[in-house]
């Protein structure tokens, strides 16, 4: 069994000026988004979890908020493609469970690839959380949609 959590990055200041997007910091209200999805995660996140986190300055501000030791990959950066994602993480081989703290359209169409979606059909709001898990139930593979969170109703 395997858990892959997608975690989209909180909201971010629009470009100030000549300011790279990579470089772009939270804004007060993402801070906010992140701190409260952070608490709920801690509660939910099992042991020996992995945590992995585009090198973007706002993704990695959204997945520090966590307080868990996080490695940064540029796999991640915006214009990263689901098939890349997935073997960093090493869907559905590894054991245990990946946090993946990343951008959209990533995201998005990563889950839906693995729900068998049209990639297009998956949004992943700014802050919210999608929690899938690989099992094996009666020699059947399956991919489970186990949460959906979103900072505005925690």
């Amino acid at each position: 069994m395997m858990d892959l959590i997608l975690w989209r990055h909180a909201e971010a200041q629009d470009p100030q000026g000549s300011q790279e997007d990579l470089e772009r910091p939270l804004t007060q209200r993402g801070e906010k988004q992140a701190a409260r999805m952070a608490a709920w995660l801690d509660r939910q996140l099992p042991d020996g979890l992995r945590v992995l986190a585009s090198p973007a300055r706002r993704t990695e501000q959204t997945a520090r908020v966590l307080g868990r030791k996080v490695k940064l990959r540029a796999e991640l950066l915006p214009g990263g493609s689901p098939e890349e994602l997935l073997e960093l993480v090493q869907w559905p081989r590894a054991r245990g469970a990946v946090l993946v703290v990343g951008h959209q359209p990533l995201l998005g169409q990563t889950a839906a690839r693995l729900l068998g979606m049209q990639e297009a059909d998956c949004a992943i709001r700014k802050g919210a959380v999608w929690w899938l898990r690989y099992r094996q139930r009666q020699d059947v593979a399956q991919t489970v949609l186990l949460a959906v969170q979103s900072p505005e109703f925690l």
